[in-house]
């Protein structure tokens, strides 16, 4: 390809389809229409999850991220949750620092009670402090958007990055877990943003090489599920640099090339060493839990990490967790194990049908049309391998861990306006309308969403489990409809989260620590509890009458 070529891959095409030195300079009353779109579509997305945030109870996995950040901001070392690094739990410090929550510094108990102690015995009020955790997260997802509209607007025209972020803006997928204080959200964003500057060192390798490796070191240091995408993102920023000295001579070009990609690999790896650094200069560490010993290829890989021991350990301990027999539960089945198939399956579940068509339409753009083919790579290739590796994971709990697709994907889909035909442009916008009004009438239930095909968020338990409906979310929600509508009842509970309870009003017992006979009144179960129901549990869910559900993710029962 020519420079020239080039620049026209590079350079944002206008929807219209027409070359930049064709196009007039856009009306003075037209020039605030874009960003004022972009603004209204990031105003939306940040309503909403700001909503979500302010009534839902803690998840699983956000009680523990909250405490650790607490730790870091009182001097405590990386004592805790080292199988994710500090980055993530650095981020939600910032709303964590502007609550002041007490922090019991003596506290030396295992991990799984360092959430609970901070957030109910430690005299914080959880509402407060999980709010202001969950803000830093919100901020950061609101700026992946605008990562995502720029990405698709030098692709292929404004009209491009508009619907990119539209569809970014509408996922309940990443509004769910963007509203959340956990690692998720944050590791896809970094991930996104490094691809992005890379295809932009295209043209400007000096600048935007560094940069990218500094993203890609911000994910490596929130998430440690990031390190597939290490050897794809260096072959990229090769790409680039390979593309970007065209008129070089052969040997000269080719250690232009190695050097960008050792540019990258280095600013990722002092982007890890200085998370470490900035909790403990030090570097500190003892483990709360024994390190496994890992051995063979995985022992060899985590050896030549050139990250510090604490990463070392983290990476021992996530081998543990994946060699731990976990319990699935895909449509109904409920199975130990994993189910190579249980990641697309669940994203045809979780994701609204035209999002799924789009992003099918987006790939095959991407590829067909010869200006967009360059993109290409940097889009679906990390997207591939991303996915092939959390399918290869053992543990089947939810779509959060393919939080890259909504992101990678709705660039690709935001390119399908570059198809220069009437009809494609009237389908595609129906299909943004149609994920817009699939998105907003599950609100403000996002984390059980699913899709028309499959009945809507007040069926998706009936096919999956955990994080894709039921995180423990809605105690609150539970609170408020007990107090309610069944004030002076018996309550037997059977909750699944990290939320306690009775710190929000509610007063019950176990139903499983008692005979069947004498459980009466109203039986609570979380819907996770429910579709892996034993014994006792599945005996007394049979022989009661369901009669109310909370939030999609909790149902009552009257006995």
């Amino acid at each position: 390809m020519m420079a020239s070529e080039q620049q026209t891959v590079l350079d944002p095409v206008p929807a219209s389809g027409a070359r930049d030195d064709e196009v007039r300079r856009p009306r003075p009353a037209r020039r605030w229409l874009v960003p004022l779109l972009v603004v209204v579509l990031l105003a939306q997305m940040a309503a909403v999850m700001v909503t979500s945030a302010v009534q839902q109870t803690p998840t699983i996995d956000e009680p523990v991220y909250v405490a650790t950040a607490a730790e870091y901001l009182h001097g405590q070392g990386i004592r805790y949750n080292a199988e994710h690094p500090p980055l993530g739990k650095l981020v939600v410090a910032v709303g964590v620092a502007i609550a002041d929550p007490h922090v019991d510094t003596a506290f030396d108990g295992p991990q799984i009670d360092l959430g609970p102690h901070l957030l109910y015995e430690s005299g914080n009020d959880p509402w407060r402090l999980m709010f202001w955790a969950r803000l830093p997260v919100i901020v950061l997802t609101l700026l992946f958007g605008l990562v995502v509209f720029a990405f698709a607007r030098e692709l292929a025209g404004r009209a491009a990055g508009l619907t990119a972020l539209a569809l970014y803006a509408f996922s309940p997928d990443v509004v769910a877990h963007g509203s959340l204080a956990t690692l998720d959200v944050p590791t896809a964003g970094f991930l996104l943003t490094s691809v992005w500057l890379l295809w932009r060192a295209r043209l400007r390798p000096r600048r935007y090489v560094p940069l990218a490796g500094l993203a890609l070191g911000a994910a490596l240091a929130t998430k440690m599920s990031a390190l597939p995408a290490v050897p794809v993102l260096l072959a990229l920023a090769a790409l680039s640099v390979w593309s970007a000295r065209r008129g070089d001579e052969t040997r000269r070009r080719l250690l232009r090339v190695l050097a960008g990609a050792a540019v990258v690999a280095l600013a990722a790896v002092a982007v890890v060493w200085a998370s470490y650094l900035v909790v403990d200069p030090r570097l500190r560490w003892t483990s709360q839990d024994p390190v496994p010993v890992v051995h063979g290829l995985r022992g060899t890989l985590v050896d030549l990490l050139p990250f510090p021991q604490a990463y070392a350990d983290g990476m021992r301990l996530q081998f543990r967790f994946e060699n731990h027999p976990w319990q699935g539960f895909l449509f109904g089945r409920l199975y130990t194990g994993h189910l190579w198939y249980y990641l697309p399956a669940a994203l045809l579940v979780k994701t609204p049908l035209g999002l799924l068509a789009l992003w099918a339409a987006g790939a095959v753009v991407l590829v067909a049309v010869r200006r967009l083919r360059p993109a290409a790579p940097y889009l679906l290739v990390p997207s591939g391998v991303l996915l092939a590796s959390a399918m290869t994971g053992s543990r089947d709990f939810g779509t959060r861990y393919t939080l890259f697709l909504p992101m990678f994907l709705t660039v690709a889909a935001g390119c399908l306006v570059a198809v220069r035909r009437r009809l494609a442009t009237v389908v595609t916008g129906a299909l943004v309308l149609f994920v817009a009004v699939s998105s907003l009438l599950t609100f403000p239930f996002y984390l059980p969403y699913s899709n028309e095909a499959f009945g809507g968020p007040d069926r998706t338990h009936l096919r999956l489990h955990d994080s894709n409906v039921d995180w423990g979310q809605d105690l609150g929600r539970l609170a408020d409809r007990l107090r309610e509508r069944y004030p002076d009842e018996r309550i037997w509970l059977v909750y699944k989260g990290s939320g306690l309870p009775s710190a929000y009003g509610i007063e019950a017992s176990d139903p499983r620590e008692v005979p069947v006979d004498d459980v009466r009144g109203l039986l609570v179960v979380s819907d996770s509890s429910v579709a892996k129901a034993k014994g006792r549990l599945a005996e007394l869910i049979d022989s009661s009458r369901p009669v109310d559900e909370v939030g999609h993710s909790i149902t009552i029962y009257r006995r």
